[in-house]
């Protein structure tokens, strides 16, 4: 039987280890951290559960495939429960605007901003279908490994103006401003700046239309905790807890690892699911190959960085929906102030994510569990001292939480955190603390993007948010499905 490693227990790792577990290979799935889910973690704390994200579920048939390869089915394993509204937008002048999954209603929240929008709406929704059909559904499990394949894909992406932005493509049909914002902002959600980001992502409105957006009760954890069952039902093996602290190879093969308790394997092949300068640099650095790749990729344009605040407070808020964004005064300067500037603005947009109101068992009862999200730029261009930067963005956070949403707050609040650019580096090796690995762009996506198995460590492959399609679940449940592809046809 053949034996392969990957390295990684976020989603792109576990559903790759779950692929080929069930496809009859012999899979070891190695963890650093205590608990799995990579960027998925979670913290219990005085009686709160905090997932550190995603917090968005979409598209749950991808997952659901991973289940049905052994004739199981998530269902059993994992509750999802629909979220509505998708999102809450807030405005800093009180405009509000639901965006749901009721037609009618979502039309008239439009009709509400502007009525000649509706029809614009209706263009723009034509429009993220066919980028929907051809960027995720033909090629969002595809690998690019040559430039030939790019070359393929170009005559779509030419006819769907993929080099405008994602903003551009929605002023094109939407003229109200705050309409705009509405439709534009989804690219963020995995990393991408809506002002630069290729129109393709788009589709993200689209995937959210038809498979709706969904929470698994009692956590995102709840689901990673699922996936990991699911792989060692199969007979997967996982180790916990021991990173690994160096990829072996012999001229251009990879031979096996070594984890920091000494443990020692060969494998036919290894994939990882971790950060690309960091497989490059620190676990395949013996390989001179590997280091002038790494120099490479540090030059390229890798997304910005997030600073979380985690709280939980006394009472219960059922006016505060799951997903609430609380725009700031500025859309496109604070934009340019993160991706372009590398600054830390005075003012912000939050992503206030509140599971209680969905999810009860989130909290102790009569009690509400919350995070409040900044986008920050990452620290190549923001080289702050965040243990002393952190305390104060926190409490400016949770000031503006409380000034637009719960009044008494901070009397309220029972537990606290945050997490920064500086604990995505620590925590999960990210490149400058970035949050979703390379960022969004045309001249970084597919092809340009790093490639599913390595151009010259033949058995090298790569799985998650630095490879095709890019960064959310559906994206690296898409890029395990690429990678498990090759890795199969490749050990056959």
């Amino acid at each position: 039987m053949k034996r392969v490693c990957v390295i990684g227990a976020g989603f792109g790792g576990l559903a790759l280890a779950i692929r080929l577990q069930s496809a009859g290979i012999a899979t070891t799935l190695i963890e650093a951290r205590d608990k799995p889910g990579g960027r998925a973690y979670y913290w219990e704390r005085d009686g709160f559960t905090f997932d550190a994200g995603p917090t968005v579920i979409t598209d749950p048939p991808c997952l659901d495939e991973l289940w049905a390869l052994s004739g199981h089915s998530m269902a059993d394993e994992v509750e999802l429960l629909p979220v509505t509204p998708f999102y809450r937008l807030n405005w800093i002048d009180g405009t509000t605007f639901d965006y749901a999954n009721d037609e009618a209603s979502l039309r008239a929240e439009i009709a509400r901003l502007n009525p000649r929008d509706v029809a614009g709406y209706e263009e723009f929704l034509d429009y993220a279908e066919g980028v929907y059909r051809e960027g995720y559904t033909k090629l969002g499990s595809v690998p690019f490994l040559d430039f030939a394949s790019m070359v393929k894909a170009a005559p779509a992406l030419a006819r769907f103006q993929a080099w405008r932005s994602v903003y551009s493509i929605v002023s094109k049909y939407i003229e109200n401003e705050k309409l705009r914002q509405a439709f534009s902002f989804h690219s963020l959600l995995v990393g991408g700046n809506p002002m630069t980001t290729s129109g393709i992502y788009a589709l993200i409105h689209k995937l959210e239309k038809d498979g709706g957006v969904w929470w698994p009760k009692g956590g995102t954890n709840r689901l990673v905790a699922a996936m990991v069952t699911q792989f060692e039902r199969i007979g997967g093996q996982v180790r916990m807890g021991d990173p690994v602290t160096r990829i072996e190879t012999l001229g251009n093969r990879v031979t096996g690892i070594v984890t920091k308790s000494g443990w020692q394997a060969n494998f036919d092949a290894v994939a990882s699911n971790g950060d690309l300068v960091h497989n490059y640099r620190d676990l395949l650095g013996d390989n001179s190959y590997a280091r002038r790749h790494a120099r490479a990729l540090t030059r390229k344009s890798w997304s910005p960085s997030l600073f979380v605040v985690h709280f939980g407070v006394t009472g219960t808020w059922p006016g505060i929906p799951h997903h609430t964004i609380l725009f700031g005064p500025r859309y496109k300067g604070l934009l340019d102030d993160i991706y372009k500037y590398g600054v830390l603005p005075q003012d912000f947009s939050i992503y206030l994510h509140h599971p209680t109101v969905t999810d009860t068992s989130m909290a102790p009862d009569g009690m509400s569990t919350f995070y409040a999200l900044v986008p920050v730029a990452n620290m190549g261009k923001l080289p702050v001292d965040w243990r002393e930067i952190g305390p104060i963005l926190e409490q400016r956070v949770l000031d503006e939480v409380g000034r637009r949403l719960i009044p008494d707050l901070q009397s309220r609040i029972v537990t606290r955190f945050h997490y920064t650019p500086a604990d995505f580096s620590s925590d999960l090796s990210a490149y400058a603390g970035s949050a979703f690995s390379l960022e969004p762009l045309l001249t970084q996506s597919a092809y340009f993007r790093a490639h599913n198995r390595d151009d010259a460590i033949g058995n090298f492959y790569l799985v998650g948010a630095g490879t095709h399609p890019g960064a959310g679940i559906p994206g690296v449940v898409g890029s395990a499905k690429a990678t498990a592809g090759l890795i199969l046809e490749d050990l056959a």
